[in-house]
């Protein structure tokens, strides 16, 4: 092989781009330092010592046979020692990383993409980053994490950066490092958003699952919002609702507030939360928003209506259903006046909210807030409720942000499904 060849060979074979198939090659025939296409005359000038050529060429002769390389194995210090150019050890770098792909020896391979990329040469020049991710994939392999986490930033750096990422953080996870590789993924959320890109599913959830699995509230709160805010369907509205649940002990009203965002959200999913809903909401104070979810909750096959819990809420809410309806008119004439008490207020704004009639329940939640006493996270959250469904989204926005305490995470996700133009409730 004449140093042409290697020349080629080294800065042309686009070797990066063959790294994950582990068709990686310094070998290359004659015809190939004839081509002449705009690519290979954009390669940067080789430079390589005399005395690496001299060692070079004759070992070149023993790849050309072909055959079993496993035996030049040996020889590869002696040509390595002789490499004084960042070129000639970017050359031996790549003829090792061949060898070692060619004859399955991963310690090889690993060697000589470190040469390769610790070379300096300006061979390497927009592979940086394929060279340092592929190293880090078989470091992980070995279990070597310090290695896996340099050569992932460097690949990272390299604007290498998601699989590298998944990989820097995975390492992390496989030490039991968990706020570790969560860190990771936050810093490259965070950098997809303020570069106005996508940010991957996989690294939502992933993080979700890892943070929650770990009991880390806080981060599986966090990531179950993202995932809801950037992917929403039932699946992660779904995920992000029982999140809550799960790690906060709710009072009913609270937890109403939640399964109402859920059912907007076409996240109701199961008998629990149909059942949790129903109980929430409760069949004497709300019998028509019981009525609603209990025949929402049959027809889509979550609920059985001989069920004793549900033909019990079943039957209280429908005796007390027409009653309610007819007292609504004489409960907004006494909440409109001027001397209205906080409880018929709240009484008003409640029960209109809970039949769909959003403009009443804005109106009697609005002067609710007023009056001492005021139970303010759950009027404010209602409130919100009431203009969102209203097509009111900045509004709405702008009150679910006043809310404090215990109801903050619920009005947070609400704030979320806000900003995606959510329709009016039916």
């Amino acid at each position: 092989m004449s140093v042409f060849n290697l020349t080629g060979a080294a800065s042309r074979l686009g070797l990066a781009v063959a790294l994950a198939a582990g068709t990686a090659t310094v070998f290359a025939g004659p015809a190939y330092a004839q081509k002449k296409d705009a690519k290979a005359q954009a390669a940067p000038k080789a430079n390589y010592s005399k005395g690496f050529v001299g060692v070079y060429q004759p070992f070149a002769k023993k790849l050309d046979a072909g055959g079993d390389l496993n035996p030049l194995k040996a020889e590869l210090p002696a040509i390595a020692a002789a490499a004084q150019t960042a070129d000639d050890k970017f050359a031996i770098g790549q003829v090792t990383y061949s060898i070692g792909a060619k004859t399955s020896d991963p310690a090889l391979q690993r060697q000589g993409l470190a040469m390769m990329i610790d070379s300096g040469s300006a061979q390497i020049g927009s592979d940086r980053g394929k060279l340092a991710y592929a190293t880090a994939q078989l470091a992980y392999q070995a279990k070597d994490w310090a290695t896996v986490q340099a050569r992932a930033q460097q690949a990272i750096d390299a604007n290498y950066g998601d699989d590298a990422a998944i990989l820097l953080s995975e390492s992390y996870f496989a030490q039991d490092q968990i706020p570790g590789g969560l860190a990771v993924l936050d810093k490259a959320i965070a950098a997809k958003v303020a570069a106005g890109q996508p940010v991957p599913e996989a690294w939502l959830k992933r993080a979700v699952s890892v943070a929650y699995q770990a009991k880390l509230d806080g981060e599986a709160t966090k990531f179950a919002n993202l995932f809801a805010q950037y992917y929403p369907s039932a699946t992660s509205w779904g995920d992000a609702i029982a999140i809550q649940r799960n790690l906060n002990d709710y009072e009913p009203q609270a937890l109403l507030d939640l399964m109402r965002l859920a059912n907007r959200a076409n996240a109701l999913r199961s008998e629990r939360d149909y059942v949790d809903y129903i109980g929430a909401v409760d069949a004497r104070r709300f019998p028509g928003e019981t009525q609603k979810i209990i025949a929402q909750g049959i027809a889509a096959g979550h609920l059985k209506a001989n069920d004793v819990f549900v033909a019990e809420a079943n039957s209280v809410s429908s005796s007390r259903l027409k009653a309610d309806q007819a007292d609504l008119p004489g409960l907004a004439r006494d909440a409109r006046l001027p001397g209205a008490t906080l409880a018929t207020l709240m009484a008003a704004g409640d029960a209109f909210l809970s039949y769909g009639q959003a403009a009443e329940a804005e109106e009697f939640y609005t002067r609710a807030l007023t009056k001492p006493g005021a139970d303010t996270a759950r009027m404010l959250t209602r409130l919100g409720i009431a203009q969102l469904d209203q097509g009111k989204r900045d509004a709405a926005i702008a009150t679910f942000a006043k809310v404090d305490g215990v109801r903050k995470p619920i009005a947070a996700l609400w704030t979320i499904y806000a900003r995606q133009g959510a329709p009016a409730a039916q």
